[in-house]
């Protein structure tokens, strides 16, 4: 199973790439607004996987949206991430039957700068949870993979999740086809460490 994207929620978009600039020594590109208030920018993790800063799209004016907890976020955080089966419909149906659901498989799109549509579709759970330690499965179809477009790169040194159940977590990866590394703690976060023109930069 492929790492498509990690997604790393910001209060204030303009700001947190800026602050992320600041931090990483690499000055990721934008991506394009989606429909329902959000927008974000990219910076690559190699060629077939990359990070996603999202937050409030700062050209429509008010916008809180609910998707990773933007809605009453205050400070920069690692939210989510998503993998890439090579059959979404039949990685949903195996979750399920392992006792985890991935959620319902939605359309989405966003535009590029450029004009360009973007289409994929997506898994999306109707929980409140803030941060999500288990992936949401995507399928680009036929649409070009953002990792492929130039981005800006960075390396992926580590990827892990912290959570006070370690046990039910692993069954849950399990059941999509995920591997992640898993460490018992008292509260849910995901952390990534970055090998930046800056050093080591860790997310969570």
């Amino acid at each position: 199973m492929s790492l498509d994207h990690l997604v790393y929620a910001v209060p204030d978009l303009e700001e947190g790439v800026a602050a992320f600039a600041e931090r990483t020594g690499v000055r990721p590109v934008k991506g394009g607004s989606h429909p329902g208030g959000t927008a974000n920018y990219l910076v690559g993790l190699g060629p077939t996987a990359y990070l996603e800063i999202i937050g409030p799209d700062p050209e429509v004016e008010g916008a809180r949206p609910r998707a990773f907890g933007l809605e009453t976020l205050t400070e920069a955080r690692l939210a989510a991430w998503a993998i890439r089966p090579e059959d979404l419909d039949a990685t949903v149906e195996r979750a399920r039957r392992r006792g985890y659901d991935p959620g319902e498989v939605h359309p989405l799109s966003r535009r590029t700068p450029d004009g360009t549509l973007l289409e994929w579709r997506l898994t999306r759970r109707d929980d409140p949870a803030a941060i999500r330690p288990v992936p949401f499965l995507i399928d680009w179809g036929a649409t070009a993979h953002p990792a492929a477009s130039g981005l800006p790169q960075l390396t992926l040194a580590a990827f892990a999740a912290v959570t006070p159940d370690a046990e039910g977590l692993r069954a849950d990866l399990d059941a999509v086809g995920a591997d992640l590394d898993v460490e018992e703690g008292p509260e849910v976060v995901l952390r990534a460490v970055l090998d930046t023109p800056n050093g080591k930069v860790e997310l969570a």
